[in-house]
């Protein structure tokens, strides 16, 4: 059998500072990269590729901390491995000396997100499956030996997950059937970013119309009354039904209901990364209520469990929910926000959570 014979990491930055990708109201001058990592074993057909995300600077550190995690698989075999990634992420996370600088979160945690990435992706590449049909292939007691429970179990024990995946079962082909069919939904950032001018929010969002969004998210925060006029500019082009080909079908009533979709079945979002208190987030985006938000995404520190709780039950009058995740450090973050009623969308970050195997955790509790 295979074994795991060395590793590489790379820093690879790309200078989105220059035009404004990106941008929001916290990270306003950054330089969309990834850490890199990949793994080598003694087999020439079987490598993993894994990565995590950063915005520039730092990246390199994060580099040097995947390095400290990777060493920890050399030599190791990888149907070993395989067969219980619930427990190879549990060693991977089990050095001491590791684990002090972190625990679970930050550098380390975003370091052993791109190893156990790669991990996955090798699986993948041994079975000749994409990743999504690897997951939806294994049976309930392949899923649960695939991820961790350490932390979590007063949320749900092996034993609740193995009940609920064997009761739903009997409609996994039914449901991978209409993902094919149907294609995964998506929603569109890229046409809101917050440097972005009015001219290029509009043109990107009618490409992205034509491409077939129906969802689109934009950054606010930094200034009210810019944020008020390009939720407006938005809402004028998703909800006119010339903006739209011949031919359009809206998606269905039922994806729709709870999300403030307007005439033509478009939901507009917004994301305000982390810039506000509690109060003040929700006195700003009380503001914004005229433009029929579904969500508001991060509105203050993602780790103010409490506090999105209280943002999220002064703004259920206005039918605007919230959202976060993308800087939940780990699954006991979930834990809490899903325990306290924090959020109405619970998203799920594979570069901040310590890769598939902790992700498939956080899809647990949330299902």
């Amino acid at each position: 059998m295979p074994s795991i014979t060395s590793f590489e990491a790379h820093d690879i930055r790309f200078h989105t500072s220059l035009t404004g990708d990106g941008s929001d109201a916290m990270n306003f001058d950054c330089d969309y990269s990834a850490a890199t990592v990949v793994l080598h074993t003694d087999s020439s057909t079987l490598q993993g590729h894994g990565m995590t995300f950063t915005i520039g600077r730092g990246t390199d550190i994060v580099c040097m901390a995947i390095k400290e995690v990777a060493n920890r698989l050399i030599g190791k075999d990888v149907e070993t491995l395989f067969e219980d990634m619930g427990k190879t992420w549990d060693y991977l996370l089990a050095d001491p000396q590791l684990r002090w600088i972190g625990p679970e979160k930050g550098i380390i945690h975003l370091a052993t997100a791109a190893v156990d990435n790669a991990l996955w992706d090798m699986f993948a590449r041994s079975r000749k499956k994409p990743l999504w049909k690897l997951v939806s292939d294994m049976t309930p007691e392949e899923f649960v030996r695939a991820t961790t429970f350490r932390y979590i179990t007063d949320a749900i024990s092996k034993e609740e997950a193995l009940a609920m995946l064997r009761e739903r079962e009997a409609g996994k082909a039914e449901r991978e059937a209409l993902v094919r069919k149907l294609g995964y939904p998506a929603y569109i950032t890229s046409a809101g970013w917050l440097r972005y001018d009015d001219e290029k929010v509009a043109r990107l969002v009618r490409e992205a119309i034509g491409a077939g969004f129906t969802h689109f998210k934009m950054k606010v925060g930094a200034n009210f009354e810019d944020d008020y006029r390009r939720a407006n500019l938005i809402r004028s082009i998703i909800d006119d039904s010339s903006s739209f080909p011949v031919g359009y079908s809206p998606p269905t009533a039922e994806s729709l209901q709870g999300k403030n979709a307007g005439p033509m079945g478009c939901v507009l979002m917004m994301d305000a990364n982390q810039v506000w208190d509690v109060d003040e987030a929700v006195n700003y985006t009380k503001r914004l209520a005229s433009a029929k938000p579904w969500f508001i995404e991060e509105p203050t520190a993602p780790d103010d469990v409490l506090g999105h709780a209280a943002i999220r039950k002064a703004l259920k009058p206005d039918g605007i929910g919230v959202a976060t995740g993308e800087h939940a450090h780990n699954r006991m973050t979930f834990k809490q926000l899903l325990q306290a009623e924090a959020i109405d969308v619970c998203q799920i970050d594979s570069c901040r959570l310590a890769g598939v195997t902790e992700i498939l955790s956080v899809l647990l509790m949330a299902a």
